[in-house]
C-alpha cells in the first residue's frame, strides 16, 4: 500500500478559508496556473491544493507515521542552530517540535487550511509562513537548513518544477547550509500488475475504504484516490504525484550547484541499499 508514504494520508477536497499564523506573502503561482512545463494529466481539473483542503487539515495529524521524533532529532542536528525553512510546512507536524528545540523555523505552504491548523497549536503563531508554491521558495534571507519531508517534493508535478525547486533552494542556503529531501523509492511501482491497483484499506459495518492507484511509467506520474463508501455517500480524495529516482534527484541537485553529501534509508541512518524503499538525502555545496 502506497499511502503510508504519501503526505496526503488522509486527504480531502474542500479548500480552507484562512489562518492565524503570520502569513508573509502569497505567491502568484500558488494555484499552479498555466506555466511552461505545467503538468497536464488524466485527472481532470485536478489542482494540488485540492489534496490539502479543510477535510485533510482536520484529519492530517490523526495518523502518525511513527518516525516523527527521529526526524525532528535528525533535522535539529542538520540545522546547526538554524535558521531552518520547511517546504510545505502543513500543520507543523515537524516544524513545531523542531522549533521547540530552539531552532527558528519558517515555512512555505500552498494550503490555507493546513496552515490554519498550524496556527491553532502551541507555538504556531510564532512561525512565519509564506503562502505559495514551494517550487519558487519566495522568501527573503538565507537558511542553514531547508527541508522537505513525507515525499512532498513529488507534489510538484513536472520535472521543470522540481528542478526549479532545487535551484531556488540553492539560492537560499548559506554556504554551509544543506537541503534535506525525504521521499520513497519508486521501484515498487514498476512491479504493479498493469500499472495499477485497487486495495481495500478498511472494511467496516458502516464504511468501506478503497485505495485506487494508476501509474504512468512514461511520465513518472501516479494518480491516486482514497475512496470512502458509506450510507452518507461517496467521498473521493485525490492526490497526484510525479516521482523521481534517486539518481534523478542527484542530477537536479547538480543542476542547482549542489551535490549529494549523505544518503540514508531513513531517519535512523540505516544504510541505503538496493532494497531500501525510502531515502533521506542531504545536499550541500
Amino acid at each position: 500500500m502506497i499511502d503510508r508514504w504519501l503526505r496526503a494520508d488522509t486527504i480531502g477536497c474542500r479548500i480552507g478559508e484562512g489562518s492565524q499564523v503570520r502569513l508573509i506573502a502569497m505567491n502568484a503561482q500558488a494555484r499552479h496556473t498555466t506555466v511552461p512545463g505545467r503538468w497536464e494529466g488524466a485527472v481532470k481539473n485536478y489542482e494540488p491544493v485540492m489534496s490539502f483542503g479543510e477535510d485533510a487539515a482536520k484529519r492530517y495529524d490523526n495518523v502518525e507515521r511513527g518516525d516523527e521524533v527521529e526526524a525532528v532529532a535528525w533535522l535539529e542536528q542538520m540545522a546547526k542552530g538554524g535558521p531552518a525553512l520547511e517546504l510545505a510546512i502543513g500543520t507543523g507536524r515537524i516544524a513545531l517540535p523542531l522549533a521547540a528545540r530552539g531552532i527558528r523555523v519558517d515555512g512555505i505552504d500552498l494550503s490555507t487550511a493546513m496552515v490554519a491548523q498550524l496556527s491553532t497549536k502551541p507555538g504556531g503563531a510564532d512561525i512565519d509562513v509564506t503562502m505559495g508554491d514551494f517550487a519558487d521558495v519566495a522568501v527573503p534571507g538565507k537558511y542553514r537548513l531547508i527541508y522537505v519531508v513525507f515525499n512532498t517534493l513529488f507534489n510538484l508535478l513536472t520535472q521543470d518544477e522540481q528542478v526549479r525547486c532545487f535551484e531556488n533552494v540553492a539560492d537560499h542556503l548559506t554556504d554551509d547550509g544543506v537541503f534535506v529531501v525525504e521521499a520513497y523509492v519508486p521501484a515498487f511501482l514498476h512491479r504493479l500488475r498493469d500499472n495499477q491497483y485497487v486495495e481495500a484499506e478498511a472494511i467496516e459495518v458502516g464504511e468501506v475504504k478503497l485505495d485506487v492507484l494508476r501509474h504512468d511509467m512514461s511520465t513518472q506520474i501516479i494518480e491516486e484516490s482514497h475512496v470512502s463508501l458509506s450510507p452518507a455517500g461517496v467521498r473521493m480524495n485525490p492526490i497526484v504525484q510525479r516521482y523521481a529516482w534517486p539518481a534523478e534527484l542527484d542530477l537536479m541537485a547538480r543542476i542547482a550547484g549542489l551535490r549529494l553529501k549523505e544518503r540514508w534509508a531513513g531517519w535512523n541512518r540505516g544504510p541505503f541499499t538496493s532494497d531500501s524503499d525510502n531515502l533521506v538525502s542531504v545536499y550541500g555545496r
